[in-house]
């Protein structure tokens, strides 16, 4: 069995809390996987710097806010990474979903759709909204060496936050993205040692 098909089978054994949005907007994002010659790699976005957009210059995964002529969350995370990478996931394999997170003092609740891919595309940057788009080994994501923290001011109260350093150069994972990696990793540790994702 391939990792792959092991992360498949620890999704759709592994329960998911759904959350009603009520009045909160709705967001669903994509985490991509891919199979390369350095293990098993997620992809993930860069966000342009935009001072109307909250997650400015964040490391993220492609996605976005539902519209209305989405037809589920699903679609929303497939048209949100075809509209911000050019990459079509509907020739990937859809393996599972995620718990739904609604962030305490945000007015948005986000869903997490997992796919995986065998090609290697060529991505097509929306420059007004992704700065840039690069892959990241899954066992450098879980290395302790990597991990840092996050100071973040919020309603004029200071806090600090859990991060993943993804390279040397750029700003830290964390937030919405870094807890849907925790809960991603705590998922398929049930089926996959950390030490054979290379």
């Amino acid at each position: 069995m391939t990792k792959i098909q092991q992360i498949s089978t620890a999704l759709k054994s592994h329960p998911v809390r759904i959350i009603e949005p009520g009045e909160r907007a709705h967001a669903a994002v994509a985490l991509v996987l891919k199979e390369r010659s350095d293990g098993l790699n997620i992809l993930f976005v860069k966000r342009s710097t935009n001072e109307n957009d909250y997650w400015s210059g964040q490391i993220g995964f492609p996605g976005g806010r539902t519209e209305s002529g989405d037809g589920s969350l699903k679609e929303t995370a497939e048209r949100e990474t075809r509209e911000e990478i050019g990459l079509d996931l509907s020739t990937g394999h859809y393996l599972g979903r995620l718990s739904d997170i609604a962030p305490g003092g945000l007015q948005i609740v986000v869903s997490c759709f997992i796919y995986a891919i065998k090609h290697h595309p060529a991505l097509h940057l929306a420059q007004n909204e992704i700065a840039d788009a690069f892959w990241v080994p899954v066992r450098e994501l879980v290395n302790p060496a990597r991990r840092s923290q996050v100071d973040f001011t919020f309603r004029n109260r200071k806090r600090r936050f859990p991060a993943v350093r993804v390279d040397d150069k750029g700003p830290p994972l964390w937030g919405i993205t870094y807890r849907l990696l925790r809960d991603f990793n705590k998922t398929i540790h049930r089926t996959i040692d950390p030490d054979r994702y290379q």
